[in-house]
């Protein structure tokens, strides 16, 4: 009988082994396909063969890709450049007065941008991870949160926050770009999200989106309106009639146009892998990393220990692991592209500290 592969094996196989490299928290390694189809298009670019147009079509199967990977309808997907941008949307479409629930130590572009209302009195309140659902259930206008924390990997109580949510009423907004790619993700369970995908999804920074859901489609303004916003972006490009698009394209921006060449051929690897193997073999890795250092399993691939004076940073890098020094921390992702050699790599190298050990 003919041998199959999962989907799990050929997106492990849509990656170049990197040995050590840990750090797709921070920066995430690109597909093969994104490499050559990049490659390619810089070619085109360079001998006057790139046209505007030529890049929409790449664009679509990008955010068509994205939505399958999401699990939400095309429509509800906006395509854009970063995080901080949609967020910074969202603050403004903030009514005067509202009050919002953030997380203390959240990754700041999903902070700063509420932070900037002060002076039409949006008001703001940052509490610890674990304290979100009760600070939303005393009561708030919206909460945003990062579904897996860049810090330390942790993953909120997300039915906690949408129950408490819905008992109040509150705008539910969540970051899933340390999340999508390893975690299944259900976009529609929130008003809104928002992923940058350099990180986890294999494509180049400058590749981001936003769902929205029915309720914040009313809600939202569209205050980066622009041509690639309208209904017809190609007969939208002059004048002052109005004429978004009916769908979340009408809260998105230009495209990068490179960035999403790149997208379009990592984006579909990820919407065709079962996430629910992806999530078992990368959290497998960590747990893996966890049990040889005595720590208790997580549900993250994200492993987070503390590391004040950066040795154990040191160390790692010093065995050939690529890793990020995170807020006193040294932080490990693990990915498709990791295996055991990359756990036993980091997991000598920080036994060899003879120091004791902890979770971040």
């Amino acid at each position: 009988m003919p041998q199959t592969t999962s989907g799990l094996d050929d997106l492990r196989a849509a990656f170049a082994p990197v040995p050590g490299y840990l750090d797709a928290a921070s920066n995430g390694l690109p597909t093969r396909a994104c490499a050559e189809a990049m490659t390619a298009a810089i070619a085109d670019w360079s001998a006057g063969l790139g046209s505007p147009a030529s890049y929409d079509p790449l664009v679509e199967t990008a955010r068509r890709a994205f939505a399958d990977l999401v699990q939400v309808p095309v429509e509800q997907v906006a395509i854009g450049a970063t995080t901080a941008v949609f967020v910074g949307l969202i603050a403004a479409s903030m009514p005067d007065g509202a009050h919002v629930v953030l997380v203390d130590d959240d990754f700041t572009s999903v902070t700063y941008p509420f932070l900037q209302h002060a002076d039409r009195g949006v008001t703001t309140t940052a509490v610890s991870l674990a304290d979100l659902p009760d600070a939303v259930a005393r009561g708030c206008d919206a909460v945003a949160f990062s579904l897996a924390a860049s810090r330390t990997g942790r993953i909120a109580d997300a039915e906690a926050v949408l129950a408490a949510a819905e008992r109040v009423g509150a705008l539910t907004i969540a970051d899933l770009t340390q999340a999508a790619g390893w975690m299944p993700t259900h976009a529609g369970r929130f008003d809104v999200t928002v992923t940058s995908a350099y990180k986890w999804l294999g494509t180049p920074r400058g590749v981001a989106f936003m769902t929205v859901g029915e309720r914040a489609q009313r809600d939202l303004h569209p205050i980066h309106a622009n041509w690639r916003a309208s209904a017809d972006p190609w007969h939208s490009v002059y004048g002052v009639e109005p004429a978004l698009a009916e769908d979340a394209q009408r809260f998105g921006s230009s495209p990068a146009w490179l960035p999403f060449v790149g997208a379009a051929a990592s984006l579909p690897l990820f919407a065709a892998a079962d996430p629910e193997e992806v999530r078992t073999y990368t959290v497998g890795l960590a747990n893996a990393l966890l049990e040889r250092l005595g720590l208790p399993a997580s549900d993250s691939a994200i492993v987070a220990l503390r590391d004040a004076s950066g040795h154990a940073k040191r160390a790692l890098q010093e065995a050939g692991c690529t890793v990020a020094g995170r807020g006193g921390g040294v932080r490990l992702a693990f990915h498709v592209w990791n295996d055991q050699a990359d756990v036993e790599r980091a997991a000598t190298a920080l036994l060899a500290l003879g120091a004791e050990l902890s979770a971040a």
